[in-house]
């Protein structure tokens, strides 16, 4: 009998990129999946498939959402993406990069492809510690995404269990980094930028680098990859 599948999310960021590290290190035959959602980051697509091809696994999808569903945020439309925001103001509200209701569909799918491949366990790399006020990134979320998934799905009925794995959940960005570390995660070749440069560099100002550079900086690392800013 082979090794059990699990789907991975993989947007091509630090935290993606762990989980998927940690889905290898638990034996899991690995399956990857990223979204193209017209995405101005969209150099973590490319990202993405560095990372997975590191990984060696056996499949990874590219899946196609149109942009016309994400509408009111920074990342899918012309609305300025925040830059240099202190940790109080991180910390307050929902911003303005949120994408409406994109872990809830980017997990739906992920669901189908597992269903179809025969596996029972999907990785994410949500966070609620060190992230930017996304409701979609909270366990709450997470446990009753799962408890649908089971409701929902051929395998849950006939007695078979879904399970959504969020590794990184409860801890810190340098404690997700220092983990990455230890199982071999190259984050040179990761992008977390949410507005880079048009050659890829990361700005260093947005929440996103912010919050990459304090982990590192937590983690007594280097960060990797290419700014404009630091």
């Amino acid at each position: 009998m082979g090794a059990p599948k699990a789907v991975i999310l993989l947007s091509g960021g630090l935290d993606s990129a762990t989980a998927l590290a940690i889905a290898k290190s638990q034996g899991f035959e690995l399956h990857a999946i990223s979204f193209d959602y017209g995405q101005r980051h969209r150099f973590e697509l490319a990202a993405a498939q560095q990372v997975a091809n590191a990984a060696q696994v056996a499949s990874h999808v590219v899946f196609r959402v149109d942009t016309a569903i994400f509408q009111g945020s920074a990342l899918t439309n012309d609305i300025p993406v925040p830059h240099n925001r202190g940790e109080a103001e991180m910390s307050t509200g929902i911003p303005v990069t949120y994408v409406p209701a994109r872990n809830t569909i980017f997990l739906s799918v992920a669901l189908g492809l597992a269903e179809s491949l025969g596996a029972s366990d999907l990785f994410l790399g949500v966070n609620a510690v060190d992230y930017s006020g996304y409701p979609d990134c909270r366990p709450e979320f997470v446990q009753a995404f799962e408890q649908m998934a089971n409701l929902a799905t051929k395998v849950g009925v006939e007695g078979g269990r879904i399970r959504i794995h969020a590794p990184l959940i409860h801890l810190t960005k340098g404690q997700i980094i220092q983990q990455g570390l230890l199982l071999g995660v190259n984050y040179g070749l990761t992008h977390s930028c949410y507005d880079p440069a048009a050659d890829g560099a990361s700005c260093g100002e947005c929440d996103s680098c912010q919050l990459r550079l304090k982990g590192f900086a937590e983690a007594n690392s280097k960060d990797p990859i290419r700014y404009i800013n630091r």
